[in-house]
């Protein structure tokens, strides 16, 4: 971990931190003892209402980092909204609202909510009604409330943007600086990211002050333990039996296949419920509620295939997937970062298989094997139908 471009490189315990005996009662129940260095490095200066420009790859506990300070600068006794949380992505605000709970088990009195598209507008604004302390939403439906003014942001003291990059590059950055603009009594602002894009930077220079600069960067003990395959097919026509036979043959329980087109994600689940296999896709156009559920069926272990589009890379916090198949090469090089992380988390081994069926497939992904100094095995099928290492 570098801090303002000084190496640290000592392991923190959570109780070496600033943290209320409440909150680490909560993480001792997890069984966490040992801070994440992105924890470790951030927590201290978010305490200190500094402001964070945080890049750590995915997978390394960057919600805790940055929710453990916003649950202990909360004043219980107000009823006023002093922390906001913005994500890209339905599914990353759901998460974050989720582990923020886990972490209050202990803490009484912290009320939160999330603010998503999807869902009606008139539970939320229920839901608001109980006067929450904590909002974790999308900039376009937290937009929906102000113009509403179901929620007032006048009193936050915290705003984190989470997933910067990508929320920015999913075209929301005039509502962001938007919602920004709307809190005179802000005191510090997190960005917290995989990667750091110009558009995060031009937020940083915009809004934050004099920022600490905090990079993990994705060395052994940091990046997830995934053994990386592509397996170079005669053409796209070979995708499906060989994904058949990875998972019949390889014994996954629970995969993900991702998929580039909504078109092809429905199709692919359709093709593996023929053959026996549970599966289901999500995607943008599957309403949310069947969203939720699908996932929620996934993570209780009842479904082993889940079929992805890239809006469910970003923001699954689920730590024991097997094997992520990349059934399509993706178009951006992050997309890939952020697809093989869902597996080989927490400490746990993955394994990822990227098919490569054209020759644009295999342009495409040695560009992301260069750029990413990625170490991926190629496999061939040999004259007996065998999938075999080839020599590089």
């Amino acid at each position: 971990m570098e801090i303002n471009g000084v190496s640290h490189d000592e392991q923190i315990r959570y109780d070496a931190l600033p943290i209320s005996p409440e909150v680490l009662q909560a993480l001792a129940q997890k069984g966490y003892e040992i801070a994440t260095p992105i924890q470790g490095g951030a927590i201290p200066y978010l305490m200190d209402w500094k402001d964070v420009v945080a890049k750590a790859p995915t997978g390394t506990g960057k919600t805790f980092a940055f929710g453990i300070p916003i649950l202990e600068h909360i004043d219980v006794d107000s009823d006023a909204v002093q922390a906001l949380i913005l994500a890209p992505t339905r599914e990353l605000a759901i998460q974050i609202r989720d582990e923020l709970r886990d972490l209050c088990t202990f803490l009484h009195g912290v009320r939160s909510v999330c603010l998503y598209g999807g869902q009606p507008i008139e539970k939320q604004i229920k839901q608001l009604k109980s006067k929450p302390q904590i909002v974790v939403a999308t900039p376009g439906r937290l937009m929906d409330h102000q113009k509403r003014h179901t929620v007032r942001l006048d009193k936050v003291e915290t705003v984190v943007l989470d997933e910067a990059d990508r929320m920015l590059d999913m075209g929301f950055i005039d509502d962001v600086t938007k919602i920004l603009d709307s809190m005179p009594h802000r005191r510090n602002l997190g960005l917290f990211s995989a990667t750091i894009s110009r558009e995060v930077m031009d937020i940083s220079w915009v809004y934050q002050r004099d920022p600490v600069e905090i990079t993990v960067r994705p060395v052994a003990e940091n990046r997830p333990d995934i053994q990386q395959y592509s397996i170079l097919l005669s053409d796209r026509s070979q995708k499906f039996d060989t994904l058949l036979g990875l998972l019949q043959g390889g014994g996954y329980e629970r995969a993900i296949a991702f998929c580039n087109t909504k078109n092809m994600t429905d199709r692919l689940a359709a093709r593996l419920q023929q053959c026996g296999i549970s599966a289901q896709p999500i995607h943008g156009d599957i309403p949310q509620k069947n969203r939720e559920k699908t996932l929620s069926t996934f993570r209780e272990g009842k479904l082993r295939v889940l079929v992805a589009t890239d809006v469910a890379a970003r923001g699954l916090d689920i730590d024991d997937v097997d094997a992520v198949f990349n059934y399509d090469v993706p178009d951006e090089h992050e997309y890939y970062i952020h697809r093989i992380g869902r597996t080989g988390r927490a400490k746990k081994h993955g394994v990822s298989y990227t098919f490569v069926g054209t020759i644009t497939e295999e342009i495409k992904l040695n560009e992301i094997i260069r750029s990413q100094k990625f170490n991926v095995q190629m496999l061939k099928y040999d004259e007996d139908g065998c999938l075999m290492p080839v020599e590089q």
